[in-house]
């Protein structure tokens, strides 16, 4: 594994090298009809798997949650002692196969992570789960993976400074309220403002969008808002959750990019990142398109995007 104190070198991302993670066959029961989209897991893994190994995400362990989490909460959450408020916020019904999902979502964003640092980039087909707290699950978040990994890295000395770029449609709220007394971490977030979540938490940088942006008016706020400040930070990791709500016809989103603007984006970030020599760990976040296939390809696409930029 290189020093992450050390920029990784756009040239030591071997295509071969690389593999990505996904938890597609760790399922929980859900009601008839339930709005979270657990098509897309599946269907992401199918559409990459000709391209490239893709393998069972390992499951975090419970201590490493613990960095972030409150260690008797995850432990009321584990056996099942959750009452319907807390189950309503979460979005899921309780279950041990959604506990143990939460868990290798989270692990596959983990091993992304030693992933970047050895070869400069990892993928998780999961992960993002940036709407979940120290003590309090929202959003379909249990535990917060990009808050995990930014602790691990920093407290395990594999970086000194971690950005996490959040471009979902909805503020990261979990990640800004779990990281922002942490002066080594940068939590930058571009999500409409008057979408969920309605309480807003603050973030090293939130940027709050209206309804309707187009392609024009987010790349530009991506390449004039987004990269002059995560340059100035000059991390030495970089998480990217790289959500697909910001998508035309999103049913949570609100927003109207095209796939051709959502893989402009992607190419963006990572093209930052090859420049600058950063290991990035890529992330899903949200998507919830009434088009199935869309969300699918733009979740996709950012592996498609950094096999091109990246290896």
């Amino acid at each position: 594994m290189p020093d992450a104190a050390e920029p990784v070198p756009p040239e030591s991302g071997f295509r071969h090298a690389f593999r990505a993670y996904s938890p597609a066959d760790y399922g929980f029961p859900l009601p008839d009809g339930h709005r979270f989209p657990y098509y897309k897991y599946e269907g992401v893994r199918r559409r990459l798997s000709p391209l490239l190994p893709v393998l069972d995400t390992p499951p975090l362990r419970w201590a490493d949650a613990a960095r972030v989490h409150d260690p008797h909460w995850l432990r009321r959450w584990r056996r099942g002692e959750v009452d319907r408020h807390e189950e309503r916020a979460f979005g899921l019904p309780w279950s041990p196969g959604v506990v143990e999902r939460a868990r290798r979502a989270a692990g596959g964003s983990l091993a992304a992570l030693h992933d970047a640092l050895r070869v400069g980039w990892g993928a998780n087909l999961a992960g993002g789960t940036h709407h979940a707290f120290r003590d309090r699950a929202e959003g379909f978040c249990l535990v917060n993976d990009a808050a995990i990994l930014t602790r691990i890295a920093l407290d395990d000395g594999l970086a000194r400074r971690v950005a996490v770029v959040d471009l979902d449609v909805h503020q990261g709220n979990g990640t800004a309220a779990l990281l922002g007394t942490e002066a080594r971490a940068f939590t930058l977030s571009v999500h409409g403002e008057r979408n969920y979540p309605f309480r807003k938490e603050v973030s090293s940088l939130d940027i709050g969008l209206g309804d309707g942006v187009t392609d024009h008016e987010y790349l530009s706020v991506v390449r004039e808002r987004v990269l002059p400040p995560l340059e100035a930070f000059r991390p030495d990791l970089l998480l990217y959750l790289a959500g697909a709500d910001v998508l035309a016809g999103d049913r949570f989103g609100r927003f109207a990019l095209t796939l051709d603007g959502v893989r402009e984006r992607n190419r963006t970030v990572l093209g930052w990142a090859r420049a600058a020599g950063v290991p990035v760990v890529t992330m899903m976040a949200g998507g919830y398109n009434h088009d199935h296939a869309l969300t699918v390809e733009a979740h996709a696409s950012v592996v498609l995007d950094g096999l091109d930029l990246l290896t």
